[in-house]
């Protein structure tokens, strides 16, 4: 079945409650531990077909913010979601409090207490209006993105579709575009303060009314974080500041010489090459189609995997008009299918979506196939992003399909690229700290704290003078920042997992794959800290590891001659 035929119906939230407290009644009731893991799976029948609806309301509003129906649909699901979530609980409150707990401890294992009396901590019925609140802020900031447009070359264009004109060869066009999009996020500016201030104020309330002393920890408990704190995290971003923003100076020092400019602003952050960044060959239709090729020849599993995801349609990656910004993987769980979102524009980064966002559905796929509860289908999110990270440089051999004589200049580019971002995710995650220790802070004391981190993680950037960013109000257009909190350190952990799995392709393909295999389909059974170690990895946090991993790939890049 296509994504296209996919049935949707609204659920009855009314029904819903009542089937779920007769659920919870029936778990106290059993008189045997058998009888509370049927409930247990039963229970989870009731949550995929509501989730399933759920999602397939999320993407088809995704797809066309401005559709009317679907968009009602998002904000049913925005409004009544909380309403089950606290049904849910109570089910889950019995399940903890089970006089059989040590048999289903037995039969689910001790990760799935444990999560569960982390998420316990995260809801409570008195926050359900806040929670409310919460996601339709969300959503109204998702919405002003989408409509934010910019002015450049007579045209009026989305946002997302400036991501060409950012990396033209001419520096004069590449400023233009920054100027326009400053200039489009600066007159929305005020909007955007505004939803970030009630956003931090509303996510500050419900984390008092929960016990937390501020947002950061509910923030580390929602993400389910069960193996690390704040501290790590904390040392890590040091690591990061200490060990590899050296190098990434160097990386570069070594692209304003390859470019050729006297030096470097913010408008060539992103421009590799003196004739253009590489650019995949052909029309959208024609990436899509060397992508199944890549994940057909890749090896037998993905190319069961990409079969399906082709033939199901489940996935909408051309940007048009109307579309949400960004891109993400999410799954359909009725069905047992992944779907890959995302806003292709020409660049590099459309073929990034193919293997990171593709990375995530391949796990997501396998994950779903196993007899496992969903609460164990899906790790924790860093983890995640080590599936969808480590696939980008795990389909190296493959990119030629997609760049031609221009391969090199994208292995190259897309390494380089991969050790830069990280300082910038180590800057958005202390940021989100600074906020939500400090919710009282004005706008532009938001912005003068922005500006500090640059000077530490991003210590060669200079603006130019351009509207918005030298302002400091760059992190307005960070959407993860709005939407998903703290979840961008994620990103960067997870790099340095990727990285250790591409050095380690480098001398052995196969069993790189193997050891990529295994990791993925752990699920969510392990922590990440535990999964790294049983896969014989450096944690991203474990003192030393980001001065011998970043030292080794930066003396990897250095052989790649253009």
């Amino acid at each position: 079945m296509k994504f296209s035929e996919l049935e949707y119906t609204r659920p009855d939230i009314n029904a819903l409650c009542k089937v779920f407290d007769g659920l919870t009644a029936k778990f106290k009731a059993a008189p045997d531990a058998a009888t509370q893991i049927s409930l247990i799976w039963e229970k989870q029948d009731i949550t995929t077909d509501f989730n399933t609806n759920a999602t397939i309301a999320s993407i088809r509003h995704s797809i066309d913010t401005r559709d009317a129906f679907y968009e009602e649909e998002n904000n049913f699901f925005d409004e009544n979601g909380p309403l089950l979530e606290e049904k849910a609980q109570d089910f889950m409150n019995a399940v903890l409090e089970s006089r059989f707990r040590d048999e289903l401890e037995k039969e689910f294992g001790t990760l799935f207490f444990k999560n569960m009396e982390i998420e316990k901590k995260t809801f409570s019925p008195e926050i359900i209006p806040l929670l409310q609140k919460e996601n339709a802020l969300t959503t109204e900031y998702q919405k002003l993105y989408a409509t934010t447009t910019a002015e450049i070359d007579g045209q009026v264009l989305p946002i997302t579709k400036l991501s060409p004109y950012k990396q033209n060869p001419d520096r004069n066009v590449r400023k233009t575009a920054y100027i326009a999009e400053g200039t489009a996020f600066q007159g929305r500016k005020a909007e955007f303060d505004r939803i970030y201030s009630e956003l931090v104020s509303v996510r500050t309330e419900i984390a008092h009314k929960l016990g937390y002393e501020n947002f950061v920890d509910l923030a580390y408990d929602r993400l389910g974080r069960n193996c690390y704190d704040s501290c790590k995290v904390a040392a890590f971003r040091e690591q990061i500041a200490n060990d590899m923003v050296p190098i990434v100076a160097k990386l570069k020092e070594t692209q304003r010489e390859r470019i050729g400019v006297d030096k470097l602003k913010f408008y060539d952050d992103v421009f590799m090459f003196t004739d253009g960044n590489p650019k995949p060959h052909g029309t959208g239709d024609d990436i899509l189609a060397a992508g199944r090729k890549m994940y057909q020849e890749l090896s037998a599993e993905t190319r069961e995997f990409i079969d399906f995801m082709y033939d199901g349609e489940f996935f909408d990656v051309l940007a048009k008009e109307g579309k949400a910004p960004g891109g993400y993987c999410t799954e359909i769980q009725g069905y047992k299918a992944p779907f890959v979102f995302s806003n292709f524009n020409g660049t590099s980064g459309d073929v990034d979506v193919l293997t990171h966002e593709m990375g995530h559905a391949f796990a997501g796929y396998r994950a779903m196939r196993k007899n496992i509860v969903h609460e164990l289908q899906n790790p924790t999110m860093e983890t995640c992003e080590c599936h969808s990270m480590s696939m980008e440089f795990l389909t190296e051999p493959y990119h030629e399909l997609f760049f031609k004589e221009d391969t090199k200049k994208y292995v190259l580019s897309h390494a380089e690229d991969s050790m830069i971002f990280i300082p910038y995710g180590c800057m958005v995650d202390e940021f989100q700290h600074i906020m939500y220790e400090n919710p009282s802070l004005s706008p532009a004391e938001r912005d003068k704290a922005w500006l500090a981190l640059e000077e530490k993680y991003r210590p060669y950037i200079d603006f130019d003078g351009l509207p918005f960013y030298s302002a400091g109000s760059g992190w307005q257009r960070q959407l993860h920042i709005f939407m998903y909190p703290f979840y961008y350190i994620d990103y960067c952990m997870a790099q340095t997992i990727s990285f250790e799995f591409y050095l380690l392709s480098l001398k052995d393909r196969r069993e790189a794959w193997d050891k990529y295999l295994a990791f993925v389909d752990k699920a969510g059974t392990q922590t990440f800290e535990d999964i790294v170690k049983d896969s014989d990895l450096k944690l991203p946090y474990e003192d030393g590891a980001i001065a011998e991993i970043a030292g080794e790939l930066y003396e990897h890049l250095k052989t790649i001659k253009i």
